[in-house]
């Protein structure tokens, strides 16, 4: 019997199967443009972050060492976000620093471009460009917040950099300035008082032991000071012109 012949047009045209999106993973070398496709398509991730062009995942989350004064932080720096038209703020928020870093600090305060800022919301829904405030919540002195994490943030400009050791009880406020972080000054009454934000002030030993009444009182002194009244309308000449 002859061989059948079919016609070309009338075979199916087969279609190779969509390839998996490969899960990220700790330690992973991605650019940034791979990082975020992977990221968004692991959903049920909470946090990942790109430093250096390297991955990190973190553990799970402890509650004294990270959940308690990561939620601490929050509500100083409520305060200020509250007060202060113009200044946005973030909680462990994506930031897209360059082809290399895309970090998820623990909060951030930048001041909105209409009002005179660098950093901006991209069309997607993530800032882009450098906060001019960062904290981090770190177990120790060891952590890479203030290694890699802090030669990332001083060379993308961010402004004021603070990272909070929980284990050591201690925090370490740096400024930027000429290009290298500094460590920022007490005042003589104790207090940390932004420079890039004025009027953001901060009793360190009251968030270390936990007294967030002494911390909330101190906050609203700062928002309530002739600083903060000028430093308001600043914003809003910036935003008239």
């Amino acid at each position: 019997m002859a061989a059948t012949t079919r016609d070309p047009e009338t075979i199916p045209e087969t279609k190779a199967a969509p390839k998996a999106v490969p899960p990220l993973e700790n330690g992973d070398h991605l650019t940034r443009a791979e990082f975020e496709r992977r990221y968004d398509a692991m959903p049920a991730l909470k946090k990942a972050e790109l430093i250096e062009g390297i991955v990190y995942m973190p553990s799970p989350v402890s509650f004294g060492r990270h959940a308690m004064p990561h939620f601490d932080t929050i509500g100083w720096l409520s305060y200020y976000r509250m007060s202060t038209p113009g200044v946005a703020a973030g909680d462990s928020g994506s930031i897209r620093l360059d082809l290399d870093n895309m970090p998820q600090p623990d909060a951030f305060l930048f001041i909105l471009p209409v009002h005179g800022g660098e950093a901006h919301i991209s069309e997607d829904d993530y800032v882009e460009g450098a906060p001019e405030f960062v904290v981090e919540v770190a177990s120790s002195s060891v952590s890479f917040d203030l290694y890699a994490k802090l030669h990332v943030y001083r060379r993308n400009a961010v402004r004021d950099y603070v990272v909070w050791r929980v284990q050591d009880s201690a925090i370490d406020w740096f400024v930027l300035r000429g290009g290298k972080f500094d460590r920022l000054s007490l005042t003589p009454e104790g207090l940390y008082k932004s420079v890039v934000l004025p009027s953001l002030w901060l009793d360190p030993a009251a968030l270390l032991r936990g007294d967030m009444a002494a911390v909330g009182r101190i906050a609203q002194q700062g928002v309530s000071s002739p600083e903060h009244a000028d430093f308001v309308a600043q914003l809003q000449r910036a935003a008239q012109r």
